[in-house]
């Protein structure tokens, strides 16, 4: 097995583009976190025989929570699982949380850090951060409802990376009113913190958020494709040129510093999601839990699995290794489509793809099928065409 995502379903208030589980009401916390630990036990006996290698924190908002509460999840992990001796322990973090936990004890030491926050991570195990900047300007962060401001973003890093080496940030681009020249700066206040792992997304207008509310009102201008495509281009040159393997369509990371949770996910191997809206995979069935807080908790308590499963069919299987393979660095395996799903599948690839390498948008390199450079903003559509469907 590759992993354990928890996701911790709490945020301080909504991000205008977010989509994801949560709530901003903290009055179920204790109750989640007992729920969070049960069903951690209750999940042993799916993955007895396999190994955890990561343990990932997502949310939500993850750093909400307690030291105390955080290191009794992650020893309930140890003590149902079978976990290597050094695992990949990551927690996601917004600045505002990290930065106002610094300033008591600075207050309190005159001036010296004294147990900070950083140090009771590490000393639970945690030894990722994946902190979500987004972006080092106030109009962005106002525009997608941040819970923090620009200098709270950079204070968090000068004091995150005197702590721990291996850090991510996230930040998005495609924003309305970001100007190239904007975005670049953004890139390169990011790299003078020495960050080893950046993660970036174009900004998307989801169903049902206030983003898609605002945009159909006329209150904030509509994401325009193009200059996405090129503040891509303009992540990816700038990050390559300081040494970045750009190993994923929205990951780049310096040598060793990928991140094990993610590649694992993109790799195919097995996992378990555990909380609400939490996904699992074992290779063969999808099972998501029921995205309620309340429910959630209730169902646990009975101990009973608040989970819907699918049975992934033999072509349901291609099409998701094609899907994320085509995103990685990695690419797509021939000699893997014919050992997992057989000749007609393999075939069936190789045909698919002539039209997108005849237009330099695919290529293959010692039996991998691979995007080019032009090709990797359209990966996800050109997925779609190589898919095949279930008949």
């Amino acid at each position: 097995m590759s992993g354990i995502y928890i996701h911790i379903p709490f945020c301080k208030q909504a991000c205008h583009y977010c989509d994801f589980h949560f709530s901003t009401s903290l009055k179920k916390r204790d109750e989640m976190v007992n729920a969070l630990v049960k069903e951690i036990q209750l999940r042993k006996d799916e993955f007895k025989k396999t190994t955890v290698e990561t343990i990932y924190f997502g949310g939500g908002t993850p750093s909400l929570l307690s030291n105390e509460e955080l290191k009794t999840l992650i020893d309930s992990v140890y003590e149902n699982y079978n976990v290597v001796e050094a695992p990949e322990i990551t927690l996601e973090a917004n600045p505002d949380d990290l930065i106002k936990a610094e300033l008591l004890p600075r207050a309190q030491s005159r001036g010296r850090f004294e147990k900070s926050i950083f140090y009771s991570y590490r000393n639970i195990g945690i030894n990722r951060l994946s902190i979500g900047i987004q972006s080092f300007f106030e109009d962005d962060l106002k525009l997608m409802n941040r819970a923090h401001n620009a200098s709270e973003a950079k204070a968090c890093l000068e004091e995150a990376t005197q702590h721990f080496d291996n850090i991510s940030v996230d930040l998005i681009y495609g924003i309305p009113g970001l100007s190239n020249e904007r975005w670049k700066q953004n890139i390169d206040t990011a790299l003078a913190f020495n960050i080893p792992h950046i993660s970036s997304y174009a900004l998307t207008v989801e169903p049902k958020t206030a983003l898609e509310s605002f945009i159909k009102k006329g209150l904030i201008d509509a994401l325009d494709d193009a200059q996405a495509h090129e503040q891509f281009h303009i992540l990816k040159d700038s990050l390559e040129a300081k040494g970045f393997i750009h190993y994923e369509l929205s990951n780049f990371g310096k040598e060793d510093y990928f991140s094990k949770n993610n590649s694992a996910y993109w790799q195919g191997k097995s996992y378990i999601g555990i909380g609400p809206s939490a996904h699992s995979f074992n290779g063969k069935q999808r099972g998501w839990n029921v995205a309620n807080n309340s429910k959630y908790i209730k169902a646990i308590e009975r101990e009973t699995l608040p989970l819907e499963t699918e049975t992934l069919t033999i072509t349901d299987q291609y099409n998701e290794y094609v899907m994320t393979g085509l995103r990685t660095i990695w690419g797509i395996s021939f000699s893997k489509i014919e050992k997992d799903f057989g000749t007609v599948f393999k075939d069936y690839l190789i045909e698919q793809s002539k039209v997108f390498i005849n237009q330099h948008l695919l290529y293959i390199d010692d039996e991998h099928l691979c995007v080019t450079k032009k090709g990797q903003f359209l990966c996800d559509g050109i997925a779609s065409e190589l898919f095949k469907l279930n008949l």
